[in-house]
């Protein structure tokens, strides 16, 4: 029989099979992973509910003052997203580490410093995903900025 037919877990490749100690941790990684991935989520319905209720208020009244007030906002979303994707590719990069069975990742820590330092800034701001939503909701904002000045 092999170890997969008697019910215990095996590492990458069907190779030795990983102690419950890297079992835990995996699933400590994923579970961050998971929430950071709501997390952004719920910043996009934030983002996309006060942007679309500023524009429309900003376009009934043709106001400057509404449409300026609306780029703050949605340039925060876009940060707080940002920060979030970063977060969660971290952590991905982690999860990819700590399930190689040679790896040298500490058991349950979950530090990923040399992860984030992998990821400069502005290679996650422009990320087609964060800019696909972001951009033109942006350029609306600004569109009606420029129309009612």
């Amino acid at each position: 029989m092999t170890a997969l037919s008697e019910g215990s877990d095996t590492g990458v490749g069907g190779g030795a099979p990983l102690e419950p100690d890297r079992i835990k941790h995996l699933e400590f990684i994923q579970a961050t992973i998971t929430r950071l991935g709501t997390n952004s989520f719920l910043v996009k319905g934030w983002a996309l509910t006060l942007a679309a209720g500023l524009l429309a208020l900003s376009a009934s009244r043709l106001s400057w003052h509404i449409a300026t007030v609306g780029v703050l906002p949605l340039l925060c979303f876009w940060y707080l997203d940002c920060f979030f994707l970063r977060q969660e590719r971290a952590f991905r990069r982690l999860y990819d580490d700590a399930r190689q069975p040679d790896s040298t990742v500490e058991v349950l820590s979950m530090n990923v410093r040399p992860y984030l330092a992998q990821m400069p800034w502005p290679e996650v701001w422009v990320t087609p995903t964060l800019l696909l939503f972001y951009a033109p909701l942006l350029l609306a904002d600004l569109a009606l900025l420029a129309l009612a000045l």
